[in-house]
């Protein structure tokens, strides 16, 4: 049986509608889909939902807990930024929270920098804030992830390594270099502290950014090592990308030596035994 808890809708800049990725979960037999439309920020951003559409994205998510097969569970993928926003201003609304750093400090002119925009955005940030130092960004970049599971961590940790997407070629870096590593170790010791699941994200793959899942193998290696939860999800802006790319992922996983995945159902994040064509129900 399948699953997924990164989904976007129309809500935010998702495709399709709720109606849309329920039915198609329908068809696929899911066990347990979560809803995360991007959470309202306060400040102008074209891919966010906007403030005034949270409680009726609330009441329609929980219209389809009603009404269909399986379970669904109301979520938002919340950003992080210091003194801003964090996932514990939406907890009490929701089932779940996925925690994800897009932001990176600021232009002069007060406009946020995206890490994970177009490359052309992400090369004048680079630029113009940290003046073409990569390693100094990608630092940044983790240590804000390292200060949301401090401060105000989330269920779920979104595309924990998105940045790397940024990273063609190596053009910046080898994910070999000591002290990306070094991040990465920090970053995990944090998670772990903070008791939250990391999301094994598909999106960079089946959209050609990446050659690998949100975090790399070799990053899977070491959450399986340091005992930390996983789930796998798809990130989906369209109804059709559910589970995209899952069986690939669910068999690498397998062969790192991952046992089980963790699964929200019956209002609890439960782990599971997997194979490449999902969950095993005992």
């Amino acid at each position: 049986m399948w699953f997924n808890f990164h989904t976007h809708s129309t809500y935010c800049d998702g495709k399709s509608s709720l109606q849309q990725i329920a039915d198609e979960a329908k068809r696929l037999n899911f066990i347990s889909l979560g809803f995360s439309s991007h959470a309202p920020l306060p400040f102008a951003c074209a891919w966010c939902m906007k403030k005034e559409n949270l409680d009726t994205y609330l009441r329609e998510v929980n219209t389809f807990k009603k009404i269909v097969p399986f379970e669904i569970y109301t979520g938002l993928e919340v950003d992080f930024i210091p003194q801003v926003m964090s996932p514990a201003d939406f907890q009490s609304k929701l089932n779940y929270t996925i925690g994800s750093v897009h932001f990176v400090e600021k232009f002069l002119d007060g406009r946020r920098w995206e890490i994970d925009g177009p490359h052309t955005l992400f090369l004048e940030g680079l630029a113009k804030i940290f003046k073409n130092k990569f390693k100094e960004a990608c630092i940044r970049y983790f240590e804000l992830t390292r200060e949301m599971m401090q401060h105000a961590p989330p269920d779920v940790v979104g595309h924990l390594d998105k940045i790397k997407m940024q990273n063609a070629g190596h053009k910046f870096f080898n994910e070999s270099d000591p002290w990306y590593v070094q991040q990465i170790k920090l970053t995990l010791a944090e998670i772990k502290k903070a008791g939250a699941i990391i999301e094994i994200n598909t999106r960079g793959v089946y959209q050609k950014k990446t050659d690998t899942p949100y975090p790399s193998p070799w990053v899977m290696e070491l959450i399986r090592q340091n005992h930390i939860p996983i789930t796998v999800n798809s990130d989906a802006h369209h109804a059709n990308d559910l589970i995209n790319q899952f069986p690939e992922t669910l068999a690498l996983l397998k062969e790192i030596g991952f046992k089980e995945l963790f699964i929200l159902t019956n209002k609890k994040w439960k782990p599971f035994a997997f194979d490449a064509t999902g969950i095993k129900l005992s």
